[in-house]
């Protein structure tokens, strides 16, 4: 149970359901007991009178002790249906209750689990797995929502029902209560070794289930490579051995749980069998009536589904603590970036500086930059050039603060980003990433993202800026066109313009774009550029490329090579070094040559 206890906070919140709940489960199982009393005074009545009825046979007061007897017994029967009535209608509010509080929780829960991912780091998602983080906010929540809810219902049933049945089979008769309920020693016994089994199964079973989830949705997401390979038997394949490991495991499990009913069944069948004995021992000695053994073999089978239900709850309790551990893992991570400052009402205004900046990746230890430092007013705009891997990327994560730096220092307007509200500072960066990700949701949804607020007239226009509207327009539903998931129905230089379109719509003060034009063609490459040369002009822009672009004056130039600036100024000052710079440049313009456009 020491998982579970961080369930508790939980019961505090909803103790008003709990205890009504506990409150109608006792009432419920209050009329319940009552039952079995009404059939054994009625049962009683009948053995004292039966003899006397015969005694009467041929004189007049025979018709009469019938109708006595006759109605005895119905007043008896509308009082066993009166209390079974009322039995049905508390179970229905205990259900109202408890079963209610547990879906409250499950909610509360998810909301609680999906929070907790956006807080955490970029880092935290290279490490996990997305099927595993989806396995643990649907399949472990919904196993502890059994816990919460059945569980909690069927053990305060549990007890309820025990106290009181034992109370009324210890207030008639002592030993015949005692013989009744000698086989339950062994049941706990049991029930304890058996549900050790089933915590360390259930543990193993649900980290296979979130492994299976991870594969199947790697599987799903990377559809078109499965395709284009051929390869959609050897996926079925591996799909198959990984569920057919995940049928051994469930099948282990339920091989233990089968175990239970069977020695259910067989106790109860013992206690009954004793009832029936021993009570007959002590109605021939006089010690209990007749009525009293049917009155006891009612309440042994009574607790019938109370007995059974323990290897039920304990399964089930089992399970959920094998999936609150899962779920806990998560939930006692600190996120890596937090913010530590309030809102202000200053605005950004957009002076970069990165200040002997070195930062190496936590979750793969590749050091990506190493003593960085330049500087960019606001309203500046600076290219950052250099091979693949050479830290491009890593600068514009540190700026949006998606990690923090570990030696030197980023500057926002000369303070550190890690004194600015985090929130306010990534409000005021327009960021279109390398990955341009697109929701499974409507295009103009997806541009209006950063600003949920905006009209269509708004989102239109910017799409113009982001020379995507034309595109849009050609689909089905234009602007109500879905997408699908990770914007899978558009081409790659449709994504990107969308994208920027987006970042375009927030109306930044900092512009990042990271290599997002490597996918559009020349004549609108000139579009969006003139856009951020024009209309952007007094906004500080960072653009990360492999190409050079005439249409935008650099105030700066930087050439990472292995995470260092390998070159810095201005076009003019870099293609008189003749270095890494003029050499691509040079390569550009004879690729526009040999392409038959006009060299730039």
């Amino acid at each position: 149970m020491k998982q579970l206890a961080y369930l508790n906070k939980f019961f505090l919140r909803y103790k008003k359901h709990l205890l009504l709940g506990i409150l109608f489960v006792s009432l419920s199982n209050y009329f319940r007991v009552l039952q079995p009393q009404m059939i054994r005074q009625a049962l009683d009545l009948v053995v004292e009178n039966i003899g006397l009825f015969g005694l009467l046979n041929g004189f007049e007061l025979q018709p009469k002790l019938y109708s006595m007897l006759g109605k005895s017994l119905l007043y008896f029967g509308v009082l066993v249906l009166l209390f079974a009535l009322l039995m049905g209608v508390f179970m229905y509010f205990m259900r109202q209750t408890i079963i209610v509080m547990s879906r409250l929780i499950e909610y509360d829960m998810r909301k609680e689990i999906f929070q907790k991912y956006e807080d955490l780091s970029m880092a935290f998602y290279k490490r996990n797995k997305t099927g595993d983080m989806m396995s643990r906010i649907t399949e472990d929540v919904s196993k502890v929502r059994m816990y919460l809810g059945p569980a909690v219902l069927y053990g305060i049933n549990l007890v309820s029902l025990f106290v009181l049945v034992i109370y009324s089979m210890l207030s008639v008769n002592v030993e015949l209560t005692l013989y009744a309920l000698a086989p339950l020693p062994i049941l706990s016994v049991s029930i304890y070794y058996v549900s050790n089994l089933i915590n360390k199964k259930s543990e193993i079973i649900q980290r296979q289930l979130a492994h299976l989830n991870t594969n199947a949705q790697e599987i799903y997401s990377g559809i078109r490579v499965v395709k284009s390979y051929v390869q959609e038997k050897p996926m079925l394949s591996f799909f198959r051995k990984e569920s057919d490991i995940y049928r051994e495991k469930a099948l282990d499990l339920a091989k233990v749980d089968a175990f239970f009913y069977p020695l259910m069944v067989l106790l109860i069948g013992a206690s009954t069998v004793i009832t029936v004995y021993i009570g007959g021992l002590q109605v021939v000695r006089g010690s209990i009536s007749t009525g009293n053994i049917a009155e006891f073999v009612i309440y042994v089978n009574m607790l019938t589904w109370p007995v059974t239900a323990i290897g039920w709850i304990a399964s089930i309790v089992q399970q959920a603590a094998a999936s609150q551990k899962r779920i806990n893992e998560f939930l006692s991570l600190e996120p890596e970036i937090t913010n530590h400052t309030e809102t202000t009402t200053e605005e950004i205004r957009g002076a970069i500086a990165f200040e002997k900046v070195s930062f190496v990746y936590p979750d793969t230890g590749t050091q990506a930059l190493k003593d960085v430092s330049f500087e960019l007013k606001a309203g500046q705009k600076m290219a950052i050039i250099g091979k693949t891997g050479s830290g491009k990327s890593t600068i514009a994560d540190l700026l949006v603060r998606m990690y923090d730096v570990e030696q030197g220092r980023v500057t926002v307007d000369g303070k550190d980003v890690r004194d600015h509200n985090l929130f306010q500072l990534r409000r005021a960066v327009g960021y279109v990433p390398q990955d341009v990700f697109l929701f499974s949701d409507t295009i103009a949804h997806n541009i209006a993202f950063g600003k949920r607020d905006a009209s269509r007239e708004t989102v239109e226009e910017y799409a113009r800026y982001a020379a995507v509207y034309d595109d849009i327009m050609e689909l089905s539903n234009g602007f109500d066109t879905f997408v699908g998931e990770r914007g899978v129905t558009l081409s790659g230089g449709q994504k990107q313009r969308v994208s920027i379109a987006r970042a375009f719509l927030k109306q930044p003060d900092i512009v990042l774009l990271d290599d997002c034009l490597s996918a559009v063609d020349t004549k609108t490459e000139q579009q969006i550029l003139g856009y951020l040369s024009g209309a952007l002009s007094n906004k500080t822009a960072i653009i990360i490329t492999h190409r050079i672009y005439s249409l935008l004056e650099f105030d700066k130039i930087l050439v990472l090579e292995d995470g260092r600036i390998a070159e810095s100024g201005t076009h003019e000052e870099l293609m008189k070094l003749g270095g890494y710079y003029a050499e691509i440049v040079e390569k550009q313009r004879l690729e526009e040559v040999d392409e038959g456009a006009p060299a730039r």
